[in-house]
């Protein structure tokens, strides 16, 4: 038997993460618009409801709610603002590698701070030459007296801005074979965030860049083991980023969706709703077949991650899926809307904004149908 339905225990997370999302995250958007930041205030409130502690074991002071928890919690807040999913489900993707890979001293150090949000994480592996090729890494290392000196620059970083450590990949400038995952932490001597993107959606979700100059780490701070960078990040990316990402084109859809039954609904021409109109239930029948198929693709995967299994290929397919459809969705809900879809009171104007940056984030749409390619092919 295939059980589809969540457990008591995941629907009452659920509400509580759509109440939290709805009362404590909704009220920043409008200066997260104008500002392009206030990503503070919604780290705090993050930090205040436990989200961060979701996937993080108990014994580590975390909540061990599991993958399908942090998948419901990423999509409940993406419905109400996909800015403050993507530096959520950023900030999962940097506790991964710690709970995965990190030595009992990492964990012990690290965690129980990242489950009360008193530090951040993050993990920087894109660069100016590209993301999609991690081998590609110019990211330096050498080791000296035991410990390390890393030298490069990271870009399109996530969280590059608030997170308080950051599992760097660089490359042995000696042995270009041999990649290791570095944990970085701030006030680190070298180690500094430089520029801040402007992104056309998702505004006030911090991006931007690091440097890294001479940057002296100690050994203890080697993650995953030396030489084993790649298994790491792109464990972390695969089966954590890339499902942050189906729970963040989730909650567009459902917004878009949200916003166009009711757009729909109250507005009329030729003397009824336009919901009425056969054109209009069949755009709104495609954005929900869309938002359930997609369901389907994000939350298996999440299950297996749940049961112990890689779930990376699933993922891949998931989010090629909710990511292309989500773009969809707002371009239809915009359709709908009209000419008022085109004026920035109406919310379609920032969901059409920050589905374009659901794409290229976390792999690209064309890099997902190449993993599942080579899936298939196997």
């Amino acid at each position: 038997m295939i059980d589809f339905t969540f457990t008591e225990e995941q629907e009452l997370f659920r509400k509580a993460a759509r109440d939290f999302a709805e009362t404590k995250i909704a009220p920043h958007v409008p200066t997260m618009e104008e500002t392009n930041r206030g990503w503070d205030a919604v780290i705090k409130e993050l930090a205040e409801a436990e989200m961060f502690a979701v996937t993080i074991p108990e014994e580590y002071g975390g909540l061990g709610i599991g993958y399908i928890g942090r998948l419901i919690a990423t999509e409940e807040i993406s419905r109400v603002s996909v800015a403050t999913a993507m530096m959520y489900q950023v900030f999962g993707l940097g506790i991964e590698p710690f709970i995965k890979f990190g030595t009992e001293e990492q964990k012990k150090k690290f965690l129980p701070k990242f489950a009360t949000g008193e530090q951040l994480a993050t993990v920087a592996v894109t660069e100016p030459s590209g993301g999609s090729d991690p081998k590609g890494c110019r990211t330096t290392y050498k080791k000296v007296n035991g410990n390390y000196v890393l030298n490069g620059r990271k870009c399109f970083i996530t969280n590059s801005h608030t997170a308080d450590a950051q599992v760097v990949l660089a490359i042995d400038e000696d042995n270009p074979e041999s990649f290791t995952c570095f944990i970085l932490e701030k006030g680190m001597e070298g180690f500094k965030p430089t520029h801040e993107e402007h992104k056309v959606g998702m505004r006030g979700c911090n991006t931007g860049e690091i440097e890294m100059k001479d940057v002296k780490v100690p050994a203890e701070n080697v993650i995953g083991g030396e030489g084993k960078g790649l298994k790491v990040a792109m464990a972390a990316i695969g089966d954590v980023g890339r499902g942050g990402m189906v729970g963040c084109a989730l909650g567009l859809q459902q917004a878009c969706l949200d916003e166009t039954v009711k757009f729909a609904n109250e507005r009329i021409l030729y003397g009824k709703p336009i919901s009425k109109l056969q054109a209009i239930q069949f755009k709104i029948a495609e954005m929900k077949i869309d938002l359930e198929a997609g369901r389907l693709l994000g939350y298996r995967a999440a299950a297996i991650q749940d049961a112990g299994g890689r779930s990376s290929n699933e993922f891949a397919v998931a989010k090629y899926y909710t990511t292309e459809a989500a773009q969809k969705a707002a371009k239809i809900a915009v359709d709908i809307h009209g000419g008022y879809g085109c004026m920035e009171e109406f919310a379609v104007t920032r969901y059409l904004r920050d589905s374009f940056v659901l794409g290229p984030s976390a792999g690209t749409s064309d890099i997902m149908k190449v993993i599942v390619a080579r899936w298939a092919l196997s």
